[in-house]
């Protein structure tokens, strides 16, 4: 068992702050523009480096208000039609992976318009460094103790800060999701695939294990569960699961 006491704040100096949450996706980030260069060559795809610079801010922009809008709607709506100011306050946090997700393909997309590319050739390559991102991301939750598992008595378990008990440390466990999805793709990036299949296998595999991961993760406190023993994410999970399913049959059927 672990008692949380790790300062979020890498460095403080006065009102300053470096933290290792916001670390952790500077370099996600940094990882993603060198990734994305890389694979954006290996595939001779027409993308400059000051393209995937570009790229990655039209991503940036969706992840942020797909991930706050999401949030918004199904995450505390009747605190947000009661304080409609507070929506863009994203200082305060509230953003909810699945909408960033749709966010950032609809930024991707809004991209390749623009540069006349294949939206599913650079959406292949994007989801390896977004899993490797968000393992990151992951781990930055658990040092800033939020995102809290489940009561437990595991040996592994962890006691947070102003948490009651000792908890799953499921940050971790949702990093080393994102890490599996990475590596597996890492692992058959190089093999003939059809276009969009890579993307439609993160989908796919993001929402299964997403789905398994919830069980070991607190409920949201303003939600609790929202059919029977079923969390917001999980719902969200299995539609996002049903969707990648149905893609990814089409991407297949299509290129036989």
């Amino acid at each position: 068992m672990f008692i949380h006491n790790i300062n979020p704040a890498l460095l403080s100096i006065g009102p300053f702050e470096i933290r290792y949450y916001g670390l952790f996706y500077v370099i996600g980030f940094v990882m993603a523009y060198f990734i994305l260069n890389h694979l954006a060559k290996k595939r001779e795809l027409s993308l400059s480096k000051d393209d995937v610079a570009d790229y990655l801010l039209y991503l940036i922009m969706g992840v942020i208000l797909g991930a706050r809008i999401f949030y918004v709607i199904f995450y505390n709506l009747p605190f947000y039609l009661s304080n409609p100011f507070e929506i863009i306050a994203i200082w305060n946090g509230g953003l909810a992976f699945h909408g960033g997700l749709i966010g950032a393909a609809i930024g991707g997309w809004l991209f390749c318009r623009r540069k006349k590319i294949d939206f599913y050739e650079i959406a292949d390559i994007t989801v390896i460094p977004l899993a490797l991102g968000l393992a990151l991301g992951r781990i930055g939750n658990f040092i800033n103790g939020e995102l809290i598992g489940r009561i437990t008595d595991v040996p592994w378990s962890v006691k947070f800060p102003d948490a009651e008990g000792f908890r799953h440390p499921s940050q971790i466990y949702a990093s080393f999701k994102n890490l599996l999805i990475f590596f597996t793709l890492w692992a058959i990036k190089d093999k003939k695939l059809p276009k969009g299949f890579l993307f439609w296998l993160f989908v796919i595999m993001y929402s299964a294990l997403r789905f398994i991961v919830e069980f070991f993760r607190q409920p949201d406190p303003q939600l609790g569960f929202i059919i029977g023993f079923l969390t917001m994410g999980q719902i969200l999970s299995i539609a996002m699961f049903l969707i990648g399913v149905l893609f990814i049959y089409r991407v297949y059927k299509k290129n036989q």
